[in-house]
């Protein structure tokens, strides 16, 4: 598992060097798009490969790269959204993998919380590569969905690169025991959970 993990590792971070901040953006996009592609796995690599000097991007660059990324993702969901109309988006779900009731729960998430809940959902796993799906269907201004991505997009960026910073001065964990990763993957998942059970699960519950 170690070396499966060291492997993949570099050959992610060996596409960063080759690809820089377009790179970065991509995957970002596909991020915030129907690719469950978690930003948590995108940015601490490019940060560690940062920090060792290995990369010519800086942290405020991939901060601005990653949250440009997620605008344009969010921004193909937005106008996808809002050329096609509810109707169809609920009956074609299927075709991107996307299952009814997690847009329905975008939408309860959206109507509960407004613009404000944009900002939020970057921060939110699941929430944030859907809630351009209901913006797009009420027809939210434009310009005010792009300021609350982008915003939500940059906070939650910056979040992650400071804790791959942090996480960058663990030797144990740069080393690769497994024991360390485990601790790290642990808590972030317990944060990531219980973040998403209260603020999304419960919440949409509620409004059901």
């Amino acid at each position: 598992m170690h070396d499966l993990i060291q492997r993949l590792l570099a050959a992610y971070q060996q596409s960063l060097k080759s690809g820089g901040y377009p790179y970065l953006v991509f995957l970002m996009a596909l991020e915030s798009s129907v690719v469950p592609l978690p930003s948590e796995l995108v940015i601490p690599p490019a940060v560690l490969l940062v920090v060792a000097g290995n990369s010519s991007m800086t942290l405020p660059g991939i901060v601005t790269a990653a949250a440009l990324g997620s605008l344009l993702g969010a921004c193909i969901m937005y106008w996808a959204s809002r050329l096609v109309g509810r109707p169809l988006v609920i009956r074609y779900s299927g075709l991107f993998l996307i299952p009814v009731r997690k847009i329905e729960q975008a939408e309860r998430w959206s109507e509960r919380f407004g613009s404000f809940g944009i900002f939020l959902s970057r921060m939110l796993p699941v929430v944030r590569h859907l809630i351009g799906i209901p913006a797009g269907i009420v027809r939210m201004r434009f310009w005010k969905f792009c300021v609350y991505t982008f915003a939500g997009s940059a906070f939650w960026c910056g979040v992650l690169t400071y804790v791959s910073v942090v996480a960058g001065r663990d030797e144990r964990l740069m080393r690769g025991e497994i024991r360390e990763i485990t601790l790290w993957v642990a808590g972030a998942a317990a944060v990531l959970g219980t973040a998403y059970y209260f603020l999304v699960h419960r919440l949409s519950r509620r409004e059901a």
